[in-house]
């Protein structure tokens, strides 16, 4: 396979590790997301528990109380969906990380396929101009015992 192919070969091949690279940091950024938002939902639930409590001191009629427990109730239910779907945001960055692993090593194989090939080509040349060379004397002894 020639140079030009390898370089092409990887060329194609850093893109394909940016892409991945670029997947690997947007699932990481909706995990954070998702993160927040799990927070924020814990948060509501907390200050919404507070708040029952007090209004709860003050005095509640049943029929209110019942509203308010139903209320949280669903609240529970949400982050306990919330906390399901947080999986599926470990196992995205997961996936991406894999997948940008196998570009890396591929890239990093095309890579030293192109120094390995680039390093026999130098040592061929090598070998042409010390035979060049060799030549040279060898005509340069022959002439002066002539």
């Amino acid at each position: 396979m020639s140079n030009n192919a390898l370089n092409l070969i990887l060329e194609h091949a850093k893109e394909e590790e940016h892409q991945a690279s670029l997947a690997l940091n947007q699932a990481r950024i909706e995990r954070q997301n998702y993160l927040q938002q799990l927070q924020q939902i814990e948060q509501y639930r907390l200050d919404y528990c507070k708040q029952l409590s007090t209004r709860g001191q003050e005095g509640l009629t049943a029929s209110s109380y019942g509203h308010l427990q139903k209320f949280l109730t669903q609240l529970d239910e949400t982050l306990a969906k919330q906390k399901e779907a947080g999986h599926q945001f470990e196992f995205q960055i997961e996936q991406c990380s894999e997948h940008w692993n196998e570009v890396r090593k591929k890239r990093r194989s095309i890579e030293w396929l192109l120094e390995k090939k680039q390093t026999e080509q130098q040592k061929m040349l090598d070998r042409q101009e010390q035979k060049m060379m060799d030549e040279f004397s060898t005509l340069q002894f022959a002439r002066r015992n002539l």
